[in-house]
């Protein structure tokens, strides 16, 4: 069960930094236009999911939604949402030690 939560961590982390990099090269692409860009929606999915660190390293390595708003309350919610389940988790798991 722990390989498995670190596998899926690991890819669902580098799914959503890579996704990033994307949507920020298809942001900044000033010849073709009509690339489609990634909704905002599918990013913050991707951080609810589990991949809120490959979120937050993405945005300063790709100055990408750095400013954007409600965009950074979001998932500023679902960072802290994440570490307040961890939290209430371990100490669960604690408690049947």
């Amino acid at each position: 069960m722990t390989l498995f939560a670190a596998v899926y961590l690991g890819v669902i982390n580098l799914a959503t930094f890579a996704i990033f990099g994307l949507d920020k090269a298809a942001a900044a692409d000033k010849v073709n236009r009509g690339r489609s860009r990634v909704p905002e929606r599918v990013l913050l999915t991707l951080a609810a999911l589990g991949g809120s660190p490959g979120a937050l390293l993405a945005r300063p390595v790709f100055r990408h939604k750095t400013r954007k708003q409600p965009f950074g309350a979001w998932l500023t919610l679902i960072v802290f949402l994440q570490g307040a389940a961890i939290v209430v988790g371990a100490a669960i798991w604690r408690t049947r030690l």
